[in-house]
């Protein structure tokens, strides 16, 4: 086992991985950019590291730099967590070459997932279901006008190097095809330095369901059950559930063994993620995340696994700690993400100052979060605060403890997301798990007119509690103020 772990990342990821680190007795080393200086992470780590200004690209995403602190520190290995350097196949090469072990697989494996064109041909040789469309880059607009002819409008024009859906263009006629490539081509060149583009088969309205999997370097696969990811907007997910609405066993059976099959083929190690779109009975591969997901605490609740910790042992090199036989599923899980976001503005981002803050609890409640009291949150990075997790009996139960968790959760000074996720949750739709990747457009009036409600209700609230007070004791008028608020929402 690692006495010592760098962690190549910031926020509530690191201090998640930290914590790991701390129940497995491995000291942790923390690096920062200078405006996370005074960041919750950098204060939980053991040691930490200064590594650039504030822009990633002089930072977090400075190899050579991270590489030097886990020399200077004797880190024995690197966890990546997710984003920046996640899925860079870079940071393990240089891992390798130092003989630092990365907490993740292969470089040649992040590399091969990480285009969507080599990870689609890999994935059809493997005998896994794939959408129909190309296997190669596509340039020229009689070429691309003959495979959509082909494979039948409406057809989506992807990035091939890309994800976040950046660049993504759906295309419904013929006549919008050239556009449209050109469109995806440009974006994909600025976002990734390579502008080659693939065309696939558009599903109206699919459902995002991903597979959680694990793999030692002994030949082992396993996966941990399904996430239901369909509740996205500009294609970033904003509500993930444990298990899927729609999963049946019969279902789960095919998925799981689809995934397991995926992550065998390419010799696969440690924990990923196999996505699906799923349509009228038949699913699709996506793509695979070679990394631990944001969303991976939904899986660790239902199944009583600890992801973090179990990357960690496959990495020094210890079996799995379980076997497909031992992965059962207890309740539900869904999780919300808390983001510096104005959710009626188009999710534009809002950073700045928490001013006021109280976190929810109780049973079934678990919060990862980097924040604090009087924290200032960045603009320099991607706009998460926390990730509110909660458990239940069953679905209904969840939703019922997501409501509750969700009129707890206080954040002042900055606007977030929990006006939309009240609003999702209280959505009839939602509610019958009729869920699809396009079903916050399509629901849209209603749940911004359910977010107008909430967001008066909620500034009437803060007023009262502002006016209560002196200004010059407003840090702890705050403070006092949310605790009658919570005591008045008991009653």
């Amino acid at each position: 086992m690692f006495s010592k772990i760098l962690v190549a990342n910031r926020g509530e990821i690191a201090i998640r991985v930290m914590r790991a680190c701390r129940e497995l007795g491995i000291k942790s080393v923390a690096v920062y950019s200078e405006a996370d200086k005074n960041a919750l992470f950098t204060r939980y780590a053991d040691e930490a590291y200064e590594i650039g200004k504030p822009s990633p690209s002089q930072s977090y995403l400075r190899i050579d730099r991270i590489i030097d602190v886990a020399e200077e520190s004797g880190a024995e290995a690197i966890h990546p967590g997710y984003g920046f350097l996640a899925e860079n196949p870079g940071l393990g090469e240089e891992c390798e070459k130092h003989g630092i072990k990365l907490i993740g697989p292969k470089s040649s494996v992040i590399e091969a997932m990480g285009d969507k064109i080599t990870s689609k041909k890999l994935m059809k040789k493997a005998g896994v279901p794939v959408i129909p469309g190309t296997d190669k880059g596509v340039s020229d607009p009689d070429e691309a006008a003959e495979i959509a002819d082909s494979i039948g409008y409406p057809v989506i024009i992807k990035a091939s190097a890309g994800g976040g859906g950046i660049g993504m263009r759906t295309v419904y006629e013929e006549d919008e095809l050239i556009r449209a490539m050109e469109s995806t081509q440009s974006v994909a060149a600025s976002a990734f330095g390579d502008p080659t583009v693939y065309i696939e088969k558009y599903l109206e309205k699919p459902r995002h369901i991903e597979f959680q999997v694990m793999a030692d370097e002994h030949g082992n696969v396993i996966h941990l059950a399904d996430r239901e990811c369909s509740i996205q907007r500009r294609h970033q997910k904003l509500v993930e559930e444990a298990p899927s609405p729609i999963m049946t066993p019969e279902l789960r059976e095919r998925m799981g063994s689809a995934a397991v099959k995926a992550a065998e083929y390419i010799g696969y190690e440690n924990a990923g993620t196999v996505e699906f779109l799923y349509s009228n009975g038949d699913f699709y591969f996506l793509e695979m995340n070679t990394r631990i997901q944001v969303e991976h605490p939904i899986t660790e609740v239902i199944t009583g696994v600890d992801l973090v910790k179990e990357q960690i042992r496959v990495a020094s090199g210890e079996e799995l700690s379980c076997r497909q036989e031992d992965i059962t599923i207890r309740g539900h899980a869904i999780e919300c993400r808390i983001n510096a976001e104005d959710p009626l503005s188009d999710f534009a981002p809002n950073p700045g100052k928490i001013t006021g803050y109280r976190s929810p609890g109780g049973i079934g409640v678990r919060v990862d979060s980097g924040v604090y009291m009087n924290y200032e949150i960045p603009p320099f990075y991607d706009s998460m605060i926390s990730k509110l997790i909660v458990w239940g009996m069953d679905r209904q139960e969840a939703i019922n403890r997501m409501r509750r968790a969700l009129s707890e959760y206080i954040i002042l000074g900055v606007r977030t997301t929990i006006p939309f996720h009240k609003a999702i949750m209280k959505n009839e739709a939602f509610q019958r798990g009729e869920l699809h990747t396009h079903f916050v457009d399509e629901y849209r009036r209603g749940i911004d007119a359910e977010m107008q409600k909430i967001v008066k209700e909620d500034q009437e609230m803060v007023e009262r509690l502002h006016s209560t007070f002196l200004p010059s004791k407003k840090v702890a008028a705050i403070s006092a103020a949310i605790g009658a608020y919570m005591h008045s929402r008991r009653g």
